[in-house]
């Protein structure tokens, strides 16, 4: 069993997933602001809610910031990297996906879920091996992208990039020597490719890869950006170019 904690990705698995929890715990005496809506959520999906003390709350939480809430859910499943294409086709647009290479911060990885939903990604692909998944850190990051977004697990991730493209996907890698990414044409079939936080795209990884770009900084003495922020700028680039195409 796994836990979701926090107001916000509590209600959305309880939106989007609700056949997933199996039990939701509020601290007595909290001030939760969608106290309501989170029990008409649970009694719609027969899921139920119990008041226990703070403590207990807190300690299922793992000592990280709860709210006062916290769901015991359905350990996470992953998608197979190919089913992503699916759900694009089933949208009827053109597949952007999003590729971690070996990130290990659950935060970093929320906020990229966060920004792959909010881009109309159609799914997130992570390394099996030396990398984080989705634990309950990265979903409380996510703010409940999780329960609408699918996540893959690659095995091997350059034999899933060369899968892809195979199926007519441009896999386009993100590295600070690439061409500026407001320069290259991604209205296509696209799978963003971000490396890890310092080390960037393995070199094997980057050998796999279609194009890379890079991200046009103009503020003096940024090295580079973090994972999860060159993700959300690259996807938006991709949105913003399908928008100006129409």
């Amino acid at each position: 069993m796994a836990v979701v904690y926090g107001v916000n990705p509590v209600v959305e698995v309880l939106t989007a997933q609700p056949g997933t929890v199996e039990r939701v715990y509020v601290a007595e005496g909290a001030k939760v602001h969608d106290l309501d809506r989170l029990y008409d959520l649970a009694r719609r999906s027969g899921v139920r809610i119990e008041r226990v003390p703070r403590e207990r709350v807190a300690r299922l939480a793992g000592g990280k910031v709860h709210q006062g809430v916290v769901a015991e859910v359905v350990e996470a499943t992953y998608a197979d990297p190919l089913d992503l294409l699916d759900v694009a086709a089933a949208a009827g647009t053109q597949p952007l996906l999003l590729a971690l290479d070996q990130v290990q911060d659950p935060i970093h990885l929320g906020a990229a879920l966060r920004s792959a939903h909010a881009m109309g990604g159609h799914g997130v692909v992570i390394p099996k091996d030396r990398a984080v998944g989705l634990t309950p850190a990265a979903v409380k990051a996510s703010a409940g992208a999780t329960a609408h977004l699918q996540v893959a697990r690659a095995t091997n991730l350059s034999r899933t990039l060369d899968d892809l493209k195979e199926k007519g996907v441009w896999v386009i890698g993100a590295d600070m020597e690439g061409e500026p990414c407001d320069r290259v044409d991604l209205t296509g079939p696209i799978c963003v490719v971000i490396g890890s936080e310092g080390k960037g795209l393995r070199p094997l990884t980057r050998q796999h890869c279609d194009r890379v770009v890079s991200i046009p900084m103009h503020g003096a003495g940024v090295g580079s950006l973090s994972a999860s922020a060159a993700a959300s700028i690259l996807l938006y680039e991709v949105a913003r170019q399908r928008r100006a195409r129409g």
